[in-house]
């Protein structure tokens, strides 16, 4: 018998070797704070983007336009090139 898989209905943050229910604001804040660690540590050529080709021209576009901008590297990629 197949086990059904459930799909996330909230961010979860990691704790104490576990996971806790946790707003959108914080989760983002976190995600945002881990980036701007990891670009004040290693620089931005130590962050990228990939996007792939079943998003939409805009999408890719913003996924570039964040790399570039706001994390200061040219690292973007795409399955588009495949």
């Amino acid at each position: 018998m197949a086990m059904k898989l459930e799909r996330l209905t909230e961010p979860l943050i990691r704790e104490q070797g576990g996971f806790r229910p946790a707003s959108w604001d914080e989760a983002l804040d976190r995600a945002a704070e881990g980036f701007r660690r990891v670009k004040a540590e290693h620089g931005g050529d130590a962050i990228g983007t990939f996007s792939c080709s079943k998003a939409s021209n805009e999408m890719n576009f913003l996924a570039q336009k964040l790399a570039r901008v706001a994390f200061g590297t040219h690292n973007v990629d795409s399955c588009n090139r495949t």
